[in-house]
């Protein structure tokens, strides 16, 4: 698991890296939000996604079985086939759609969920420069 500091509160949020290292972010639950949201600053920029991806994600993983690939993209970009990002989005997921609450920031779910996934104990990330996977682990 990575190390991240951080308790996961808005009062501290996890201070987390995108899994090939090379941006920071944090990244805190607000389940008491009038939409319960897991909530990512990056910089000044503010996403929101619901907060039972987490758990959502985690099953799909435990489903499917074996590593997926990341393929983090930008709402306005096609996200790469049977990819987490594909997954986040797609019609056939649990919520029907978007994980991300805020329409123009819904994407890029498959760069900052997976390490709030590994920071929980509920999925292993990989951390090469590009093409990252992740895969459940059994909680």
């Amino acid at each position: 698991m990575t190390e991240a500091a951080g308790s996961g509160t808005q009062e501290d949020p996890w201070r987390l890296t995108t899994p090939p290292g090379s941006s920071a972010f944090e990244a805190y639950l607000a389940p008491d939000a009038p939409v319960r949201a897991l909530v990512v600053t990056v910089g000044k920029t503010e996403l929101r996604y619901a907060l039972r991806c987490i758990d959502d994600l985690h099953a799909m993983l435990l489903a499917h079985g074996d590593w997926m690939t990341l393929g983090g993209a930008d709402e306005q970009k096609p996200a790469p086939e049977n990819s987490v990002e594909a997954w986040g989005r797609a019609e056939s997921n649990p919520v029907g759609g978007w994980y991300g609450l805020k329409k123009g920031l819904r994407g890029r779910f498959g760069v900052y969920v997976p390490p709030v996934l590994e920071r929980l104990g509920l999925a292993e990330v990989e951390h090469q420069p590009r093409n990252n996977r992740m895969r459940a682990l059994s909680s």
